[in-house]
């Protein structure tokens, strides 16, 4: 395997101090780092904390899913009570770099804030900072009489939990979706950095998909058993002990070991359903409110139960709503208009999102509260500072659907079910007197498993399908039967709300080998992605492959086709 320069950027900020002061919410605020050397257990944990990643791949992902749309194509509104005329807007994209993204093509025209440079950049910077705070602690355990307390397992544990993370996030990104340890050995992984770059000549390796994921898994298991919450003030800013078992839930459920999704999902969330329902997010607290950022700050803060763990990124990803692509037409359908009569009665508001500026009619775009931003002045008089958007990166909400998806898997079709009733009945939980509510809502129902979630439909319900074969694609040991596929139909359908504007969508897509296209232009130009499509893995910066790197999609294929093995929530054909 050749080995050549990681991207260089990531040099610079060995040192680097990424603490944040004077942020417009004082939930937003976090411990400083205000080290001047990495000599004490003291200092490497000040050097943790402002050493997560202050990149958000949310916007890169979902424009590489089929949670986007071009509003510039030809669709329909995105009420089904509107008239159903075709139509479409002239919008400028927030930059070309979201065109080159949305036709799945390597963004050549910008390496700012939400392309796929600025990820590779900001995760490998949070990867080379943990890594000197790693060889601090290893020059701290090589003293005289040195004995490890729980002060310095938590922070060994919290170094090696972001590090896997990191990882995690770039294989996930930047690779293709892992399959089996035979099958992803073939497949390109990204370099797992155990040591600070110290100069522009280190050489590393991609290897492959499996050893990047046998590597993540040492340090995530290794971390597991170390942590603590011991070491933190604020905890819900740092790997605590459940965001740790959350992210196990996430890691187990990409490699499909099933029984640990749940056993981690228990240590998290616990087995007694009534209590659960109170960790779930509590739509009655919107109740009242009538501001954005309001919302936001209901849906961001740390001092909501049902948010794990928080990481404050550098984004406009909610200015980007505003522009070419967004969530209108069919794809607004599919995640937020609910015209399910078993679970929904008449659709009369949705807090989760913000109607954005296109007009009325249901021809809107759409997007959730908790992905807007927090505004951090560096000059008030002059109106200009930094846009941070804080991710809800853990949630009990996801470790729920994760285990109840490992549950369809195992056979357990009963605990499946019960943990799909209490997230449906936890998102219908508004105060009675709340503006924003559905009327006549129902929990889910067997009846609905068996009447609307037991194939796929034509009426609104672009979630379903008549079977899940094409998981096979990814391993030959991935088999859903027909048992399960209404289940698997309902959790698709919650995971894409759930998850909406947070990129898991787009690692869905990959991991299950769902197939999907983007509609371009107002010529609607198909751009296809087949479940092996080389381009389901991002390329990397440009800069990158010229020092040496190796690229992520060594074959070049061809990007359009007439046909959708899987629709996507566009409607070419419809129209026609």
């Amino acid at each position: 395997m050749k080995k050549i320069a990681i991207y260089n950027k990531a040099l610079t900020v060995a040192v680097a101090a990424l603490a944040m002061t004077a942020c417009t919410d004082s939930f937003l605020d976090k411990e400083p780092d205000e080290r001047t050397s990495i000599q004490t257990v003291d200092d490497v944990i000040q050097l943790f904390t402002a050493s997560y990643p202050d990149a958000n791949y949310g916007w890169v992902c979902e424009l590489s899913s089929d949670n986007v749309m071009d509003l510039n194509s030809v669709h329909l509104p995105a009420s089904f009570y509107a008239k159903q005329d075709p139509t479409h807007y002239n919008l400028t994209s927030s930059g070309r770099q979201d065109d080159e993204m949305f036709r799945f093509e390597p963004v050549k025209s910008s390496t700012s804030s939400d392309t796929p440079a600025a990820l590779w950049t900001g995760f490998y910077s949070s990867i080379n900072s943990v890594n000197e705070g790693m060889l601090a602690l290893d020059r701290i355990a090589a003293e005289p009489g040195f004995v490890a307390d729980r002060k310095y397992n938590a922070a060994r544990a919290e170094g090696l939990l972001i590090r896997a993370y990191d990882h995690f996030i770039l294989v996930n990104c930047f690779s293709q979706a892992y399959k089996n340890d035979e099958l992803s050995s073939h497949d390109i992984g990204v370099p797992y950095l155990y040591k600070p770059i110290t100069t522009v000549d280190d050489d590393y390796d991609r290897s492959n998909v499996t050893e990047t994921y046998k590597k993540i898994r040492a340090d995530l298991e290794e971390g597991l058993k170390l942590i603590s919450d011991i070491n933190y003030q604020f905890p819900k800013w740092h790997f605590n002990e459940a965001a740790a078992h959350a992210f196990a839930v996430r890691f187990y459920l990409y490699t499909r070991e099933w029984d640990k999704v749940i056993e981690h999902a228990n240590a998290v969330i616990g087995t007694n359903s009534e209590q659960l329902l109170t960790r779930m997010f509590d739509y009655g607290t919107l109740d009242g409110l009538s501001y954005l950022s309001d919302f936001a700050n209901a849906w961001q803060s740390p001092y909501i139960y049902s948010n794990i763990m928080l990481l404050d990124t550098y984004s406009t990803i909610q200015r980007k709503c505003r522009y070419r692509y967004g969530q209108g037409s069919l794809v607004a359908r599919a995640i937020y208009y609910h015209n399910n009569p078993y679970m929904w009665g008449n659709w009369t508001g949705n807090p989760s999102i913000f109607v954005s500026g296109l007009g009325g009619n249901g021809y809107g775009t759409y997007y959730p509260a908790w992905i807007s931003e927090q505004f951090q002045y560096s000059d008030k008089v002059a109106g200009i500072g930094y846009a941070h958007t804080i991710r809800r990166e853990f949630t009990y909400t996801e470790v729920l659907l994760s285990r109840a998806e490992a549950k369809i898997m195992v056979g357990d079709i009963p605990g499946a079910f019960e943990d799909l009733v209490t997230y449906s009945t936890s998102i219908q939980n508004f105060a009675p007197n709340t503006k924003l509510t559905y009327k006549g809502t129902k929990p889910l129902s067997e009846e609905a498993i068996r009447n609307w979630f037991s194939s796929k439909r034509e009426d609104y319900n672009y979630n379903c399908f008549d079977d899940w074969n094409f998981v096979t694609n990814m391993s030959p040991d991935y088999v859903i039967s027909a048992e399960k596929v209404p289940y698997m139909n309902a959790l698709n359908y919650f995971r894409r709300y759930e998850l909406n504007f947070t990129g898991l969508r787009f690692f869905d897509l990959k991991r299950w080998g769902m197939e999907y296209s983007h509609e371009y232009g107002l010529n609607n130009e198909v751009y296809y992605m087949a479940w092996n499509d080389p381009r389901r893995a991002l390329e990397v910066p440009e800069d990158a492959i010229a020092s040496g790197l190796e690229p992520s999609r060594p074959q070049t294929v061809d990007s359009t086709k007439t046909e959708m093995a899987i629709p996507a929530g566009y409607i070419l054909n419809e129209i026609k």
